[in-house]
């Protein structure tokens, strides 16, 4: 199944916050190959720019998400179905366009307030009740 990680999950891990078991556990089920992960190409640049801020290295982080997730680029009709969507947040407009046009049948969000369209999104602590 095709799976599509919103920025957050990796900062949960990353961060140790509330979700990281749940997360965590997300993260390896796709490096396993498990389930056929994907990301935006904004997530890497947001963790990186996150982590930055308090002083973490996380090159390995960022290599590991590369290797392990396929990376989706936005281009200007990604940017332009985004913003059709009726939704405060560009961010997760955007990744939300990603994941539809890279045909990913689930979201995974800890964010309450991720655009809810066509494709499920489930909170990871969901996710791995459901599918793990």
């Amino acid at each position: 199944m095709k799976i599509f990680l919103d920025t957050n999950i990796f900062l949960d891990v990353l961060f140790n916050r509330d979700a990281v078991l749940e997360s965590a556990k997300i993260l390896n089920s796709c490096h396993q190959q498990l389930f056929d992960g994907h990301v935006a190409d904004i997530t890497l640049l947001n963790i990186d720019y996150i982590a930055s801020k308090q002083a973490k290295s996380i090159k390995e982080f960022l290599q590991l998400i590369n290797q392990t997730f396929k990376v989706l680029g936005a281009d200007n009709a990604i940017f332009e179905s985004a913003l059709q969507i009726d939704n405060g947040d560009i961010e997760d407009s955007v990744q939300y366009v990603c994941a539809d046009m890279a045909g990913c049948s689930l979201i995974v969000s800890n964010d309450l307030k991720f655009y809810r369209g066509d494709i499920e999104v489930l909170q990871s602590v969901e996710f791995v009740k459901k599918y793990l």
